[in-house]
């Protein structure tokens, strides 16, 4: 916890002497970041702030505040978290959480109190959906969309026999159906394992005897690390598949050969070849030390698409900012990006596949699994 609250105050000093420096903008922004900065997930939440704060940075912009909390991956603290943000702190915008069932605690109370949210990570259907609201934008993908490119991989692929595994919470749901709405071929089984489990002895077993063709899984951080290494173990020799979350680039170096060749979907990786990608890599390492991942580039684009809306639009102004925000006119490290009319991205989505870079294991983009990409939900958006 010291570590954190050094870090926040550091974090939140710097915004503050910046905003007050000589010739600083009238208009500003005061940024709630709520994130997991702690415990299994804290990769991944660290990843976005650290994209999200790189950009803060390379924007130049000396009225840009941000607050930084820690959710601790539990919901209850991050609905105290974004209670006291928007009536202690009086943000203007909230961003930062990873896991989709936070983000169900926290997403419709602070669109209700009039904040925009906009989501670096978290997409759940039932924010794509009859849930959508005209305040909250997501930046990443709609829970869905990785795993239903997926799904027309593996059948184009010619499988038909597939085995489904992921955690019993709503983005593993989301990514189970997500699959199963494209692909064509069987399913050999679905098993739901518990958020945040470390032992997968009981499901490897399950696999083993299975007699499929193919898993796919999804096991964001520190699960995927787990599952990987002791599926690797044990001998089973099934193929597995999954979106880019169980084979980013912060969890592949912790699994290790276990992940070599494996194919994923994603719709970034850094080999992505425009100039603002370009920039981002090489801006990233230099300021971390360290290669980006998905989620680092999602908090990226995140903090861009809100500075291009600044740019145009006076946060206070609910109605500007907002149109501001849909014409999403930022340089995405994806290349072309867009909104949905529920406000979910519209984007392409690769297929990658993991190898290694002298001693560092990564991802390189093998083909394209989808085009212009649109999410499952937009027709039940009403707004």
């Amino acid at each position: 916890m010291r570590a954190k609250s050094l870090f926040l105050a550091t974090a939140v000093a710097s915004a503050l002497a910046l905003a007050a420096a000589p010739g600083a903008r009238a208009e500003g922004i005061k940024v709630g970041m709520i994130t997991t900065l702690s415990g299994g997930g804290a990769s991944l939440g660290v990843d976005v702030r650290d994209g999200f704060m790189l950009a803060v940075k390379m924007s130049g912009r000396d009225d840009i505040e941000v607050v930084i909390e820690d959710d601790q991956r539990k919901p209850d603290i991050a609905v105290q978290l974004a209670d006291k943000m928007i009536q202690s702190d009086r943000v203007d915008l909230l961003t930062g959480i990873i896991w989709s069932n936070l983000a169900l605690a926290v997403v419709p109370a602070a669109v209700a109190q009039g904040k925009f949210y906009l989501s670096p990570n978290a997409g759940p259907s039932q924010l794509a959906g009859a849930g959508c609201d005209p305040l909250h934008f997501n930046v990443a993908w709609q829970n869905d969309d990785l795993p239903a490119a997926a799904g027309t991989y593996l059948a184009a692929e010619g499988f038909d026999n597939t085995l489904l595994l992921a955690p019993n919470y709503p983005a593993g749901h989301d990514m189970v159906n997500g699959f199963k709405r494209t692909f064509t071929g069987g399913i050999n089984g679905e098993i739901f394992t518990k958020l945040g489990q470390k032992d997968y002895a009981a499901e490897i077993a399950q696999i083993r005897a299975s007699g499929a063709d193919s898993v796919f899984f999804f096991l964001p951080g520190g699960m995927g690390i787990s599952f990987l290494k002791q599926y690797a173990d044990s001998g089973v020799d099934i193929p597995l598949f999954g979106p880019a979350f169980s084979f980013d680039q912060g969890i592949l170096q912790a699994v290790g050969d276990a992940a070599l060749g494996v194919r994923n979907t994603s719709q970034w990786n850094k080999d992505i070849d425009n100039p603002a990608n370009k920039a981002f890599v090489e801006a990233f390492q230099a300021e971390y030390g360290r290669l980006p991942s998905l989620y680092a580039s999602q908090g990226y684009d995140t903090a861009n698409l809100m500075i291009s809306a600044m740019e145009k639009a006076d946060v206070s102004d609910t109605d500007a900012f907002r149109a501001a925000l849909e014409e999403a006119d930022f340089d995405s490290v994806r290349g072309k990006f867009s909104f949905a009319p529920n406000h979910f991205p519209v984007q392409d989505i690769y297929v990658r596949e993991v190898i290694k870079e002298g001693d560092v294991f990564t991802n390189r983009i093998v083909g394209v699994a989808a085009t212009d990409f649109v999410n499952a939900y937009v027709d039940q958006c009403k707004m």
